[in-house]
């Protein structure tokens, strides 16, 4: 049994892409079929915030955000913002507060800087060199991103090997950041430390999690509530990028954890 046979435990479509660092392993299911990536969008923030800063267009310590935090704050999950409300829960740095309005306030800090909106700074720094031409944008920069899980493949696979990142930028763009403090994780409860990157999620050592017993506490990645998913291990020196066409429910954090470790025995 191949490792990604266990995608019909789903019990509905799914379909997923096994990369290593020279490129595609496997592939299952319909990897074309254009899915809505929600939280993923995150990461795509994520990541055009890192690149401006890399070309000195933005400092993640600028101030950005209520009183007190910066652009790193809002990408990490830890300016104080409600989930999604300019209103604030507490002060800056302590607490992660998950936050979709922070992530959206992140892209206008990285508009006002670039003159581009958030959209489109993605498509010209990041999307367009990668070759994701099937990307769509729609909405917020925290959840309005679409596409196949085959473009979400090439923006994994430049996790796993950066050719648009420069090795400090890549390091500075997948570290934990706040790295003590707390918070709910949507979907799996309180952990204790909730280690977030920027605009990525860091493994650490979370229980429950949807990634494998088996993937490394440096594993990076995402999950969307609509049932679109990726992480990169870096000490397995592997990617897997899940797409399902169902709400993120019970199925997923049953298969996934599950998934990743078959993943990881066949390919690691």
């Amino acid at each position: 049994m191949s490792a990604l046979e266990v995608l019909d435990d789903f019990g509905f479509e799914a379909a997923a892409i096994v990369l290593g660092p020279e490129g595609e392993r496997a592939r299952r299911g319909d990897v074309d079929r254009v899915r809505p990536w929600r939280s993923v969008t995150k990461t795509l923030t994520g990541c055009g915030a890192v690149l401006a800063a890399q070309e000195g267009r933005v400092d993640l310590d600028d101030e950005a955000g209520p009183p007190g935090a910066t652009l790193r704050h809002l990408l990490a999950h830890a300016s104080g913002y409600f989930y999604e409300s300019e209103r604030t829960l507490q002060a800056p740095g302590l607490r992660r507060h998950y936050s979709n309005y922070a992530i959206d306030e992140a892209a206008r800090h990285v508009a006002r800087a670039t003159g581009l909106d958030a959209g489109d700074w993605i498509r010209e720094r990041l999307a367009g060199p990668l070759g994701m031409d099937r990307l769509e944008w729609s909405g917020s920069p925290s959840v309005g991103a679409s596409g196949p899980i085959a473009d979400l493949a090439l923006l994994a696979a430049e996790l796993l090997r950066p050719t648009l990142f420069e090795p400090a930028w890549h390091a500075e763009l997948t570290r934990v950041q706040f790295p003590e403090l707390v918070g709910i994780m949507p979907g799996f409860g309180k952990q204790d430390p909730n280690p977030f990157a920027l605009g990525l999620e860091v493994r650490g050592t979370k229980s429950p999690h949807w990634t494998g017993h088996g993937n490394s506490e440096a594993t990076v990645g995402h999950f969307g509530m609509l049932g679109t998913a990726f992480w990169v291990d870096p000490a397995a020196d592997l990617a897997l990028v899940v797409g399902t066409s169902h709400e993120f429910c019970d199925a997923h954090r049953e298969v996934m954890p599950r998934l990743a470790d078959a993943v990881l025995a066949e390919h690691g």
